[in-house]
């Protein structure tokens, strides 16, 4: 252990300080690390340049985003590094729930006027974005490993947090546009389901085809995320491209189990115990 120690003096007062280098190692490797994401501000600060002279207002706006993205990921960084350390199913699960917490709630907000939305997107991104997660492993696709679990359950629980958002926020509007065509069909004595299927239907497409689309076209417009990391991290093409079509498949099954689970939940809110609408539901814009 290197001990380093030193003393000054001056107007004749004299103090010493000792600490342990080894204890100040890992700040001075992530330092190290942030010299170039800390050039790569200069893009930012670019783009605050133009809002500024187009006089858009957006310059302070900007410079917040950064930094609580600077924040959080320098947080989520260590708060990794430690999961991984621990190779602990406990950590990989305590992880995992932050996550859905964290979307179910971002989701809602989307959704705000659907009754109990926060928690019916935290139940619906949980069920989807886990049966997903336990036939990948299940099947041997990914091991049970915080290395491999924590970032795809991220990309899952990021995508179905759009995805659900987008599905139970149409769900609700296209209702509240056209109650008198569900409220027509209850009188004639169709189900909750049957009144609202093709609310339900166009809510489900609209909310899934960004997914589908991606998946259409990945890889002629543009490199995604998780196979540029790898071949950026000296990964082989073929290896990033095998990776990237796993992860394309397990974003359309997730999004889509968790969209459908959503318009479930969100029923017993827009109707009555009687088969009528909820009218405080979508009394407001």
């Amino acid at each position: 252990m290197d001990i380093v120690s030193g003393a000054a003096t001056g107007l004749g007062l004299e103090w010493d300080w000792v600490f342990d280098v080894e204890h100040l190692g890992w700040m001075v490797e992530f330092l190290k690390g942030m010299v170039k994401p800390a050039a790569a501000l200069a893009v930012v600060f670019m783009a605050a340049a133009l809002s500024y002279t187009q006089r858009l207002r957006l310059e302070r706006e900007m410079v917040y985003a950064i930094s609580r993205a600077f924040l959080q990921l320098s947080i989520i960084g260590f708060v990794l590094q430690f999961i991984f350390n621990r190779e602990n199913s406990f950590w990989i699960i305590l992880a995992y729930l932050f996550m859905v917490s964290v979307a179910g709630y971002t989701a809602g907000q989307r959704a705000k006027h659907v009754p109990r939305g926060k928690y019916i997107a935290g139940a619906s991104i949980l069920t989807g974005t886990a049966v997903t997660m336990f036939l990948l492993v299940l099947l041997n696709v990914f091991p049970f490993t915080p290395r491999y679990i924590i970032p795809v359950a991220g990309m899952m629980v990021g995508n179905a947090m759009t995805v659900t958002g987008v599905t139970m926020k149409r769900l609700r509007d296209d209702i509240r546009t056209q109650m008198n065509l569900v409220e027509t069909a209850l009188a004639l004595g169709a189900t909750p389901r049957q009144a609202t299927h093709q609310q339900v239907k166009r809510a489900l497409v609209i909310a899934l085809s960004p997914v589908i689309d991606n998946a259409k076209t990945v890889g002629l417009i543009s490199l995604p995320g998780a196979m540029t990391g790898l071949i950026m991290g000296g990964a082989s093409p073929i290896e990033a491209i095998q990776l990237q079509i796993v992860v394309m498949n397990m974003l359309i099954g997730a999004s889509t189990v968790s969209s459908i689970m959503s318009t479930y939940l969100c029923w017993p809110g827009f109707f009555t115990k009687a088969y009528q609408l909820e009218s405080k539901v979508f009394s407001s814009e």
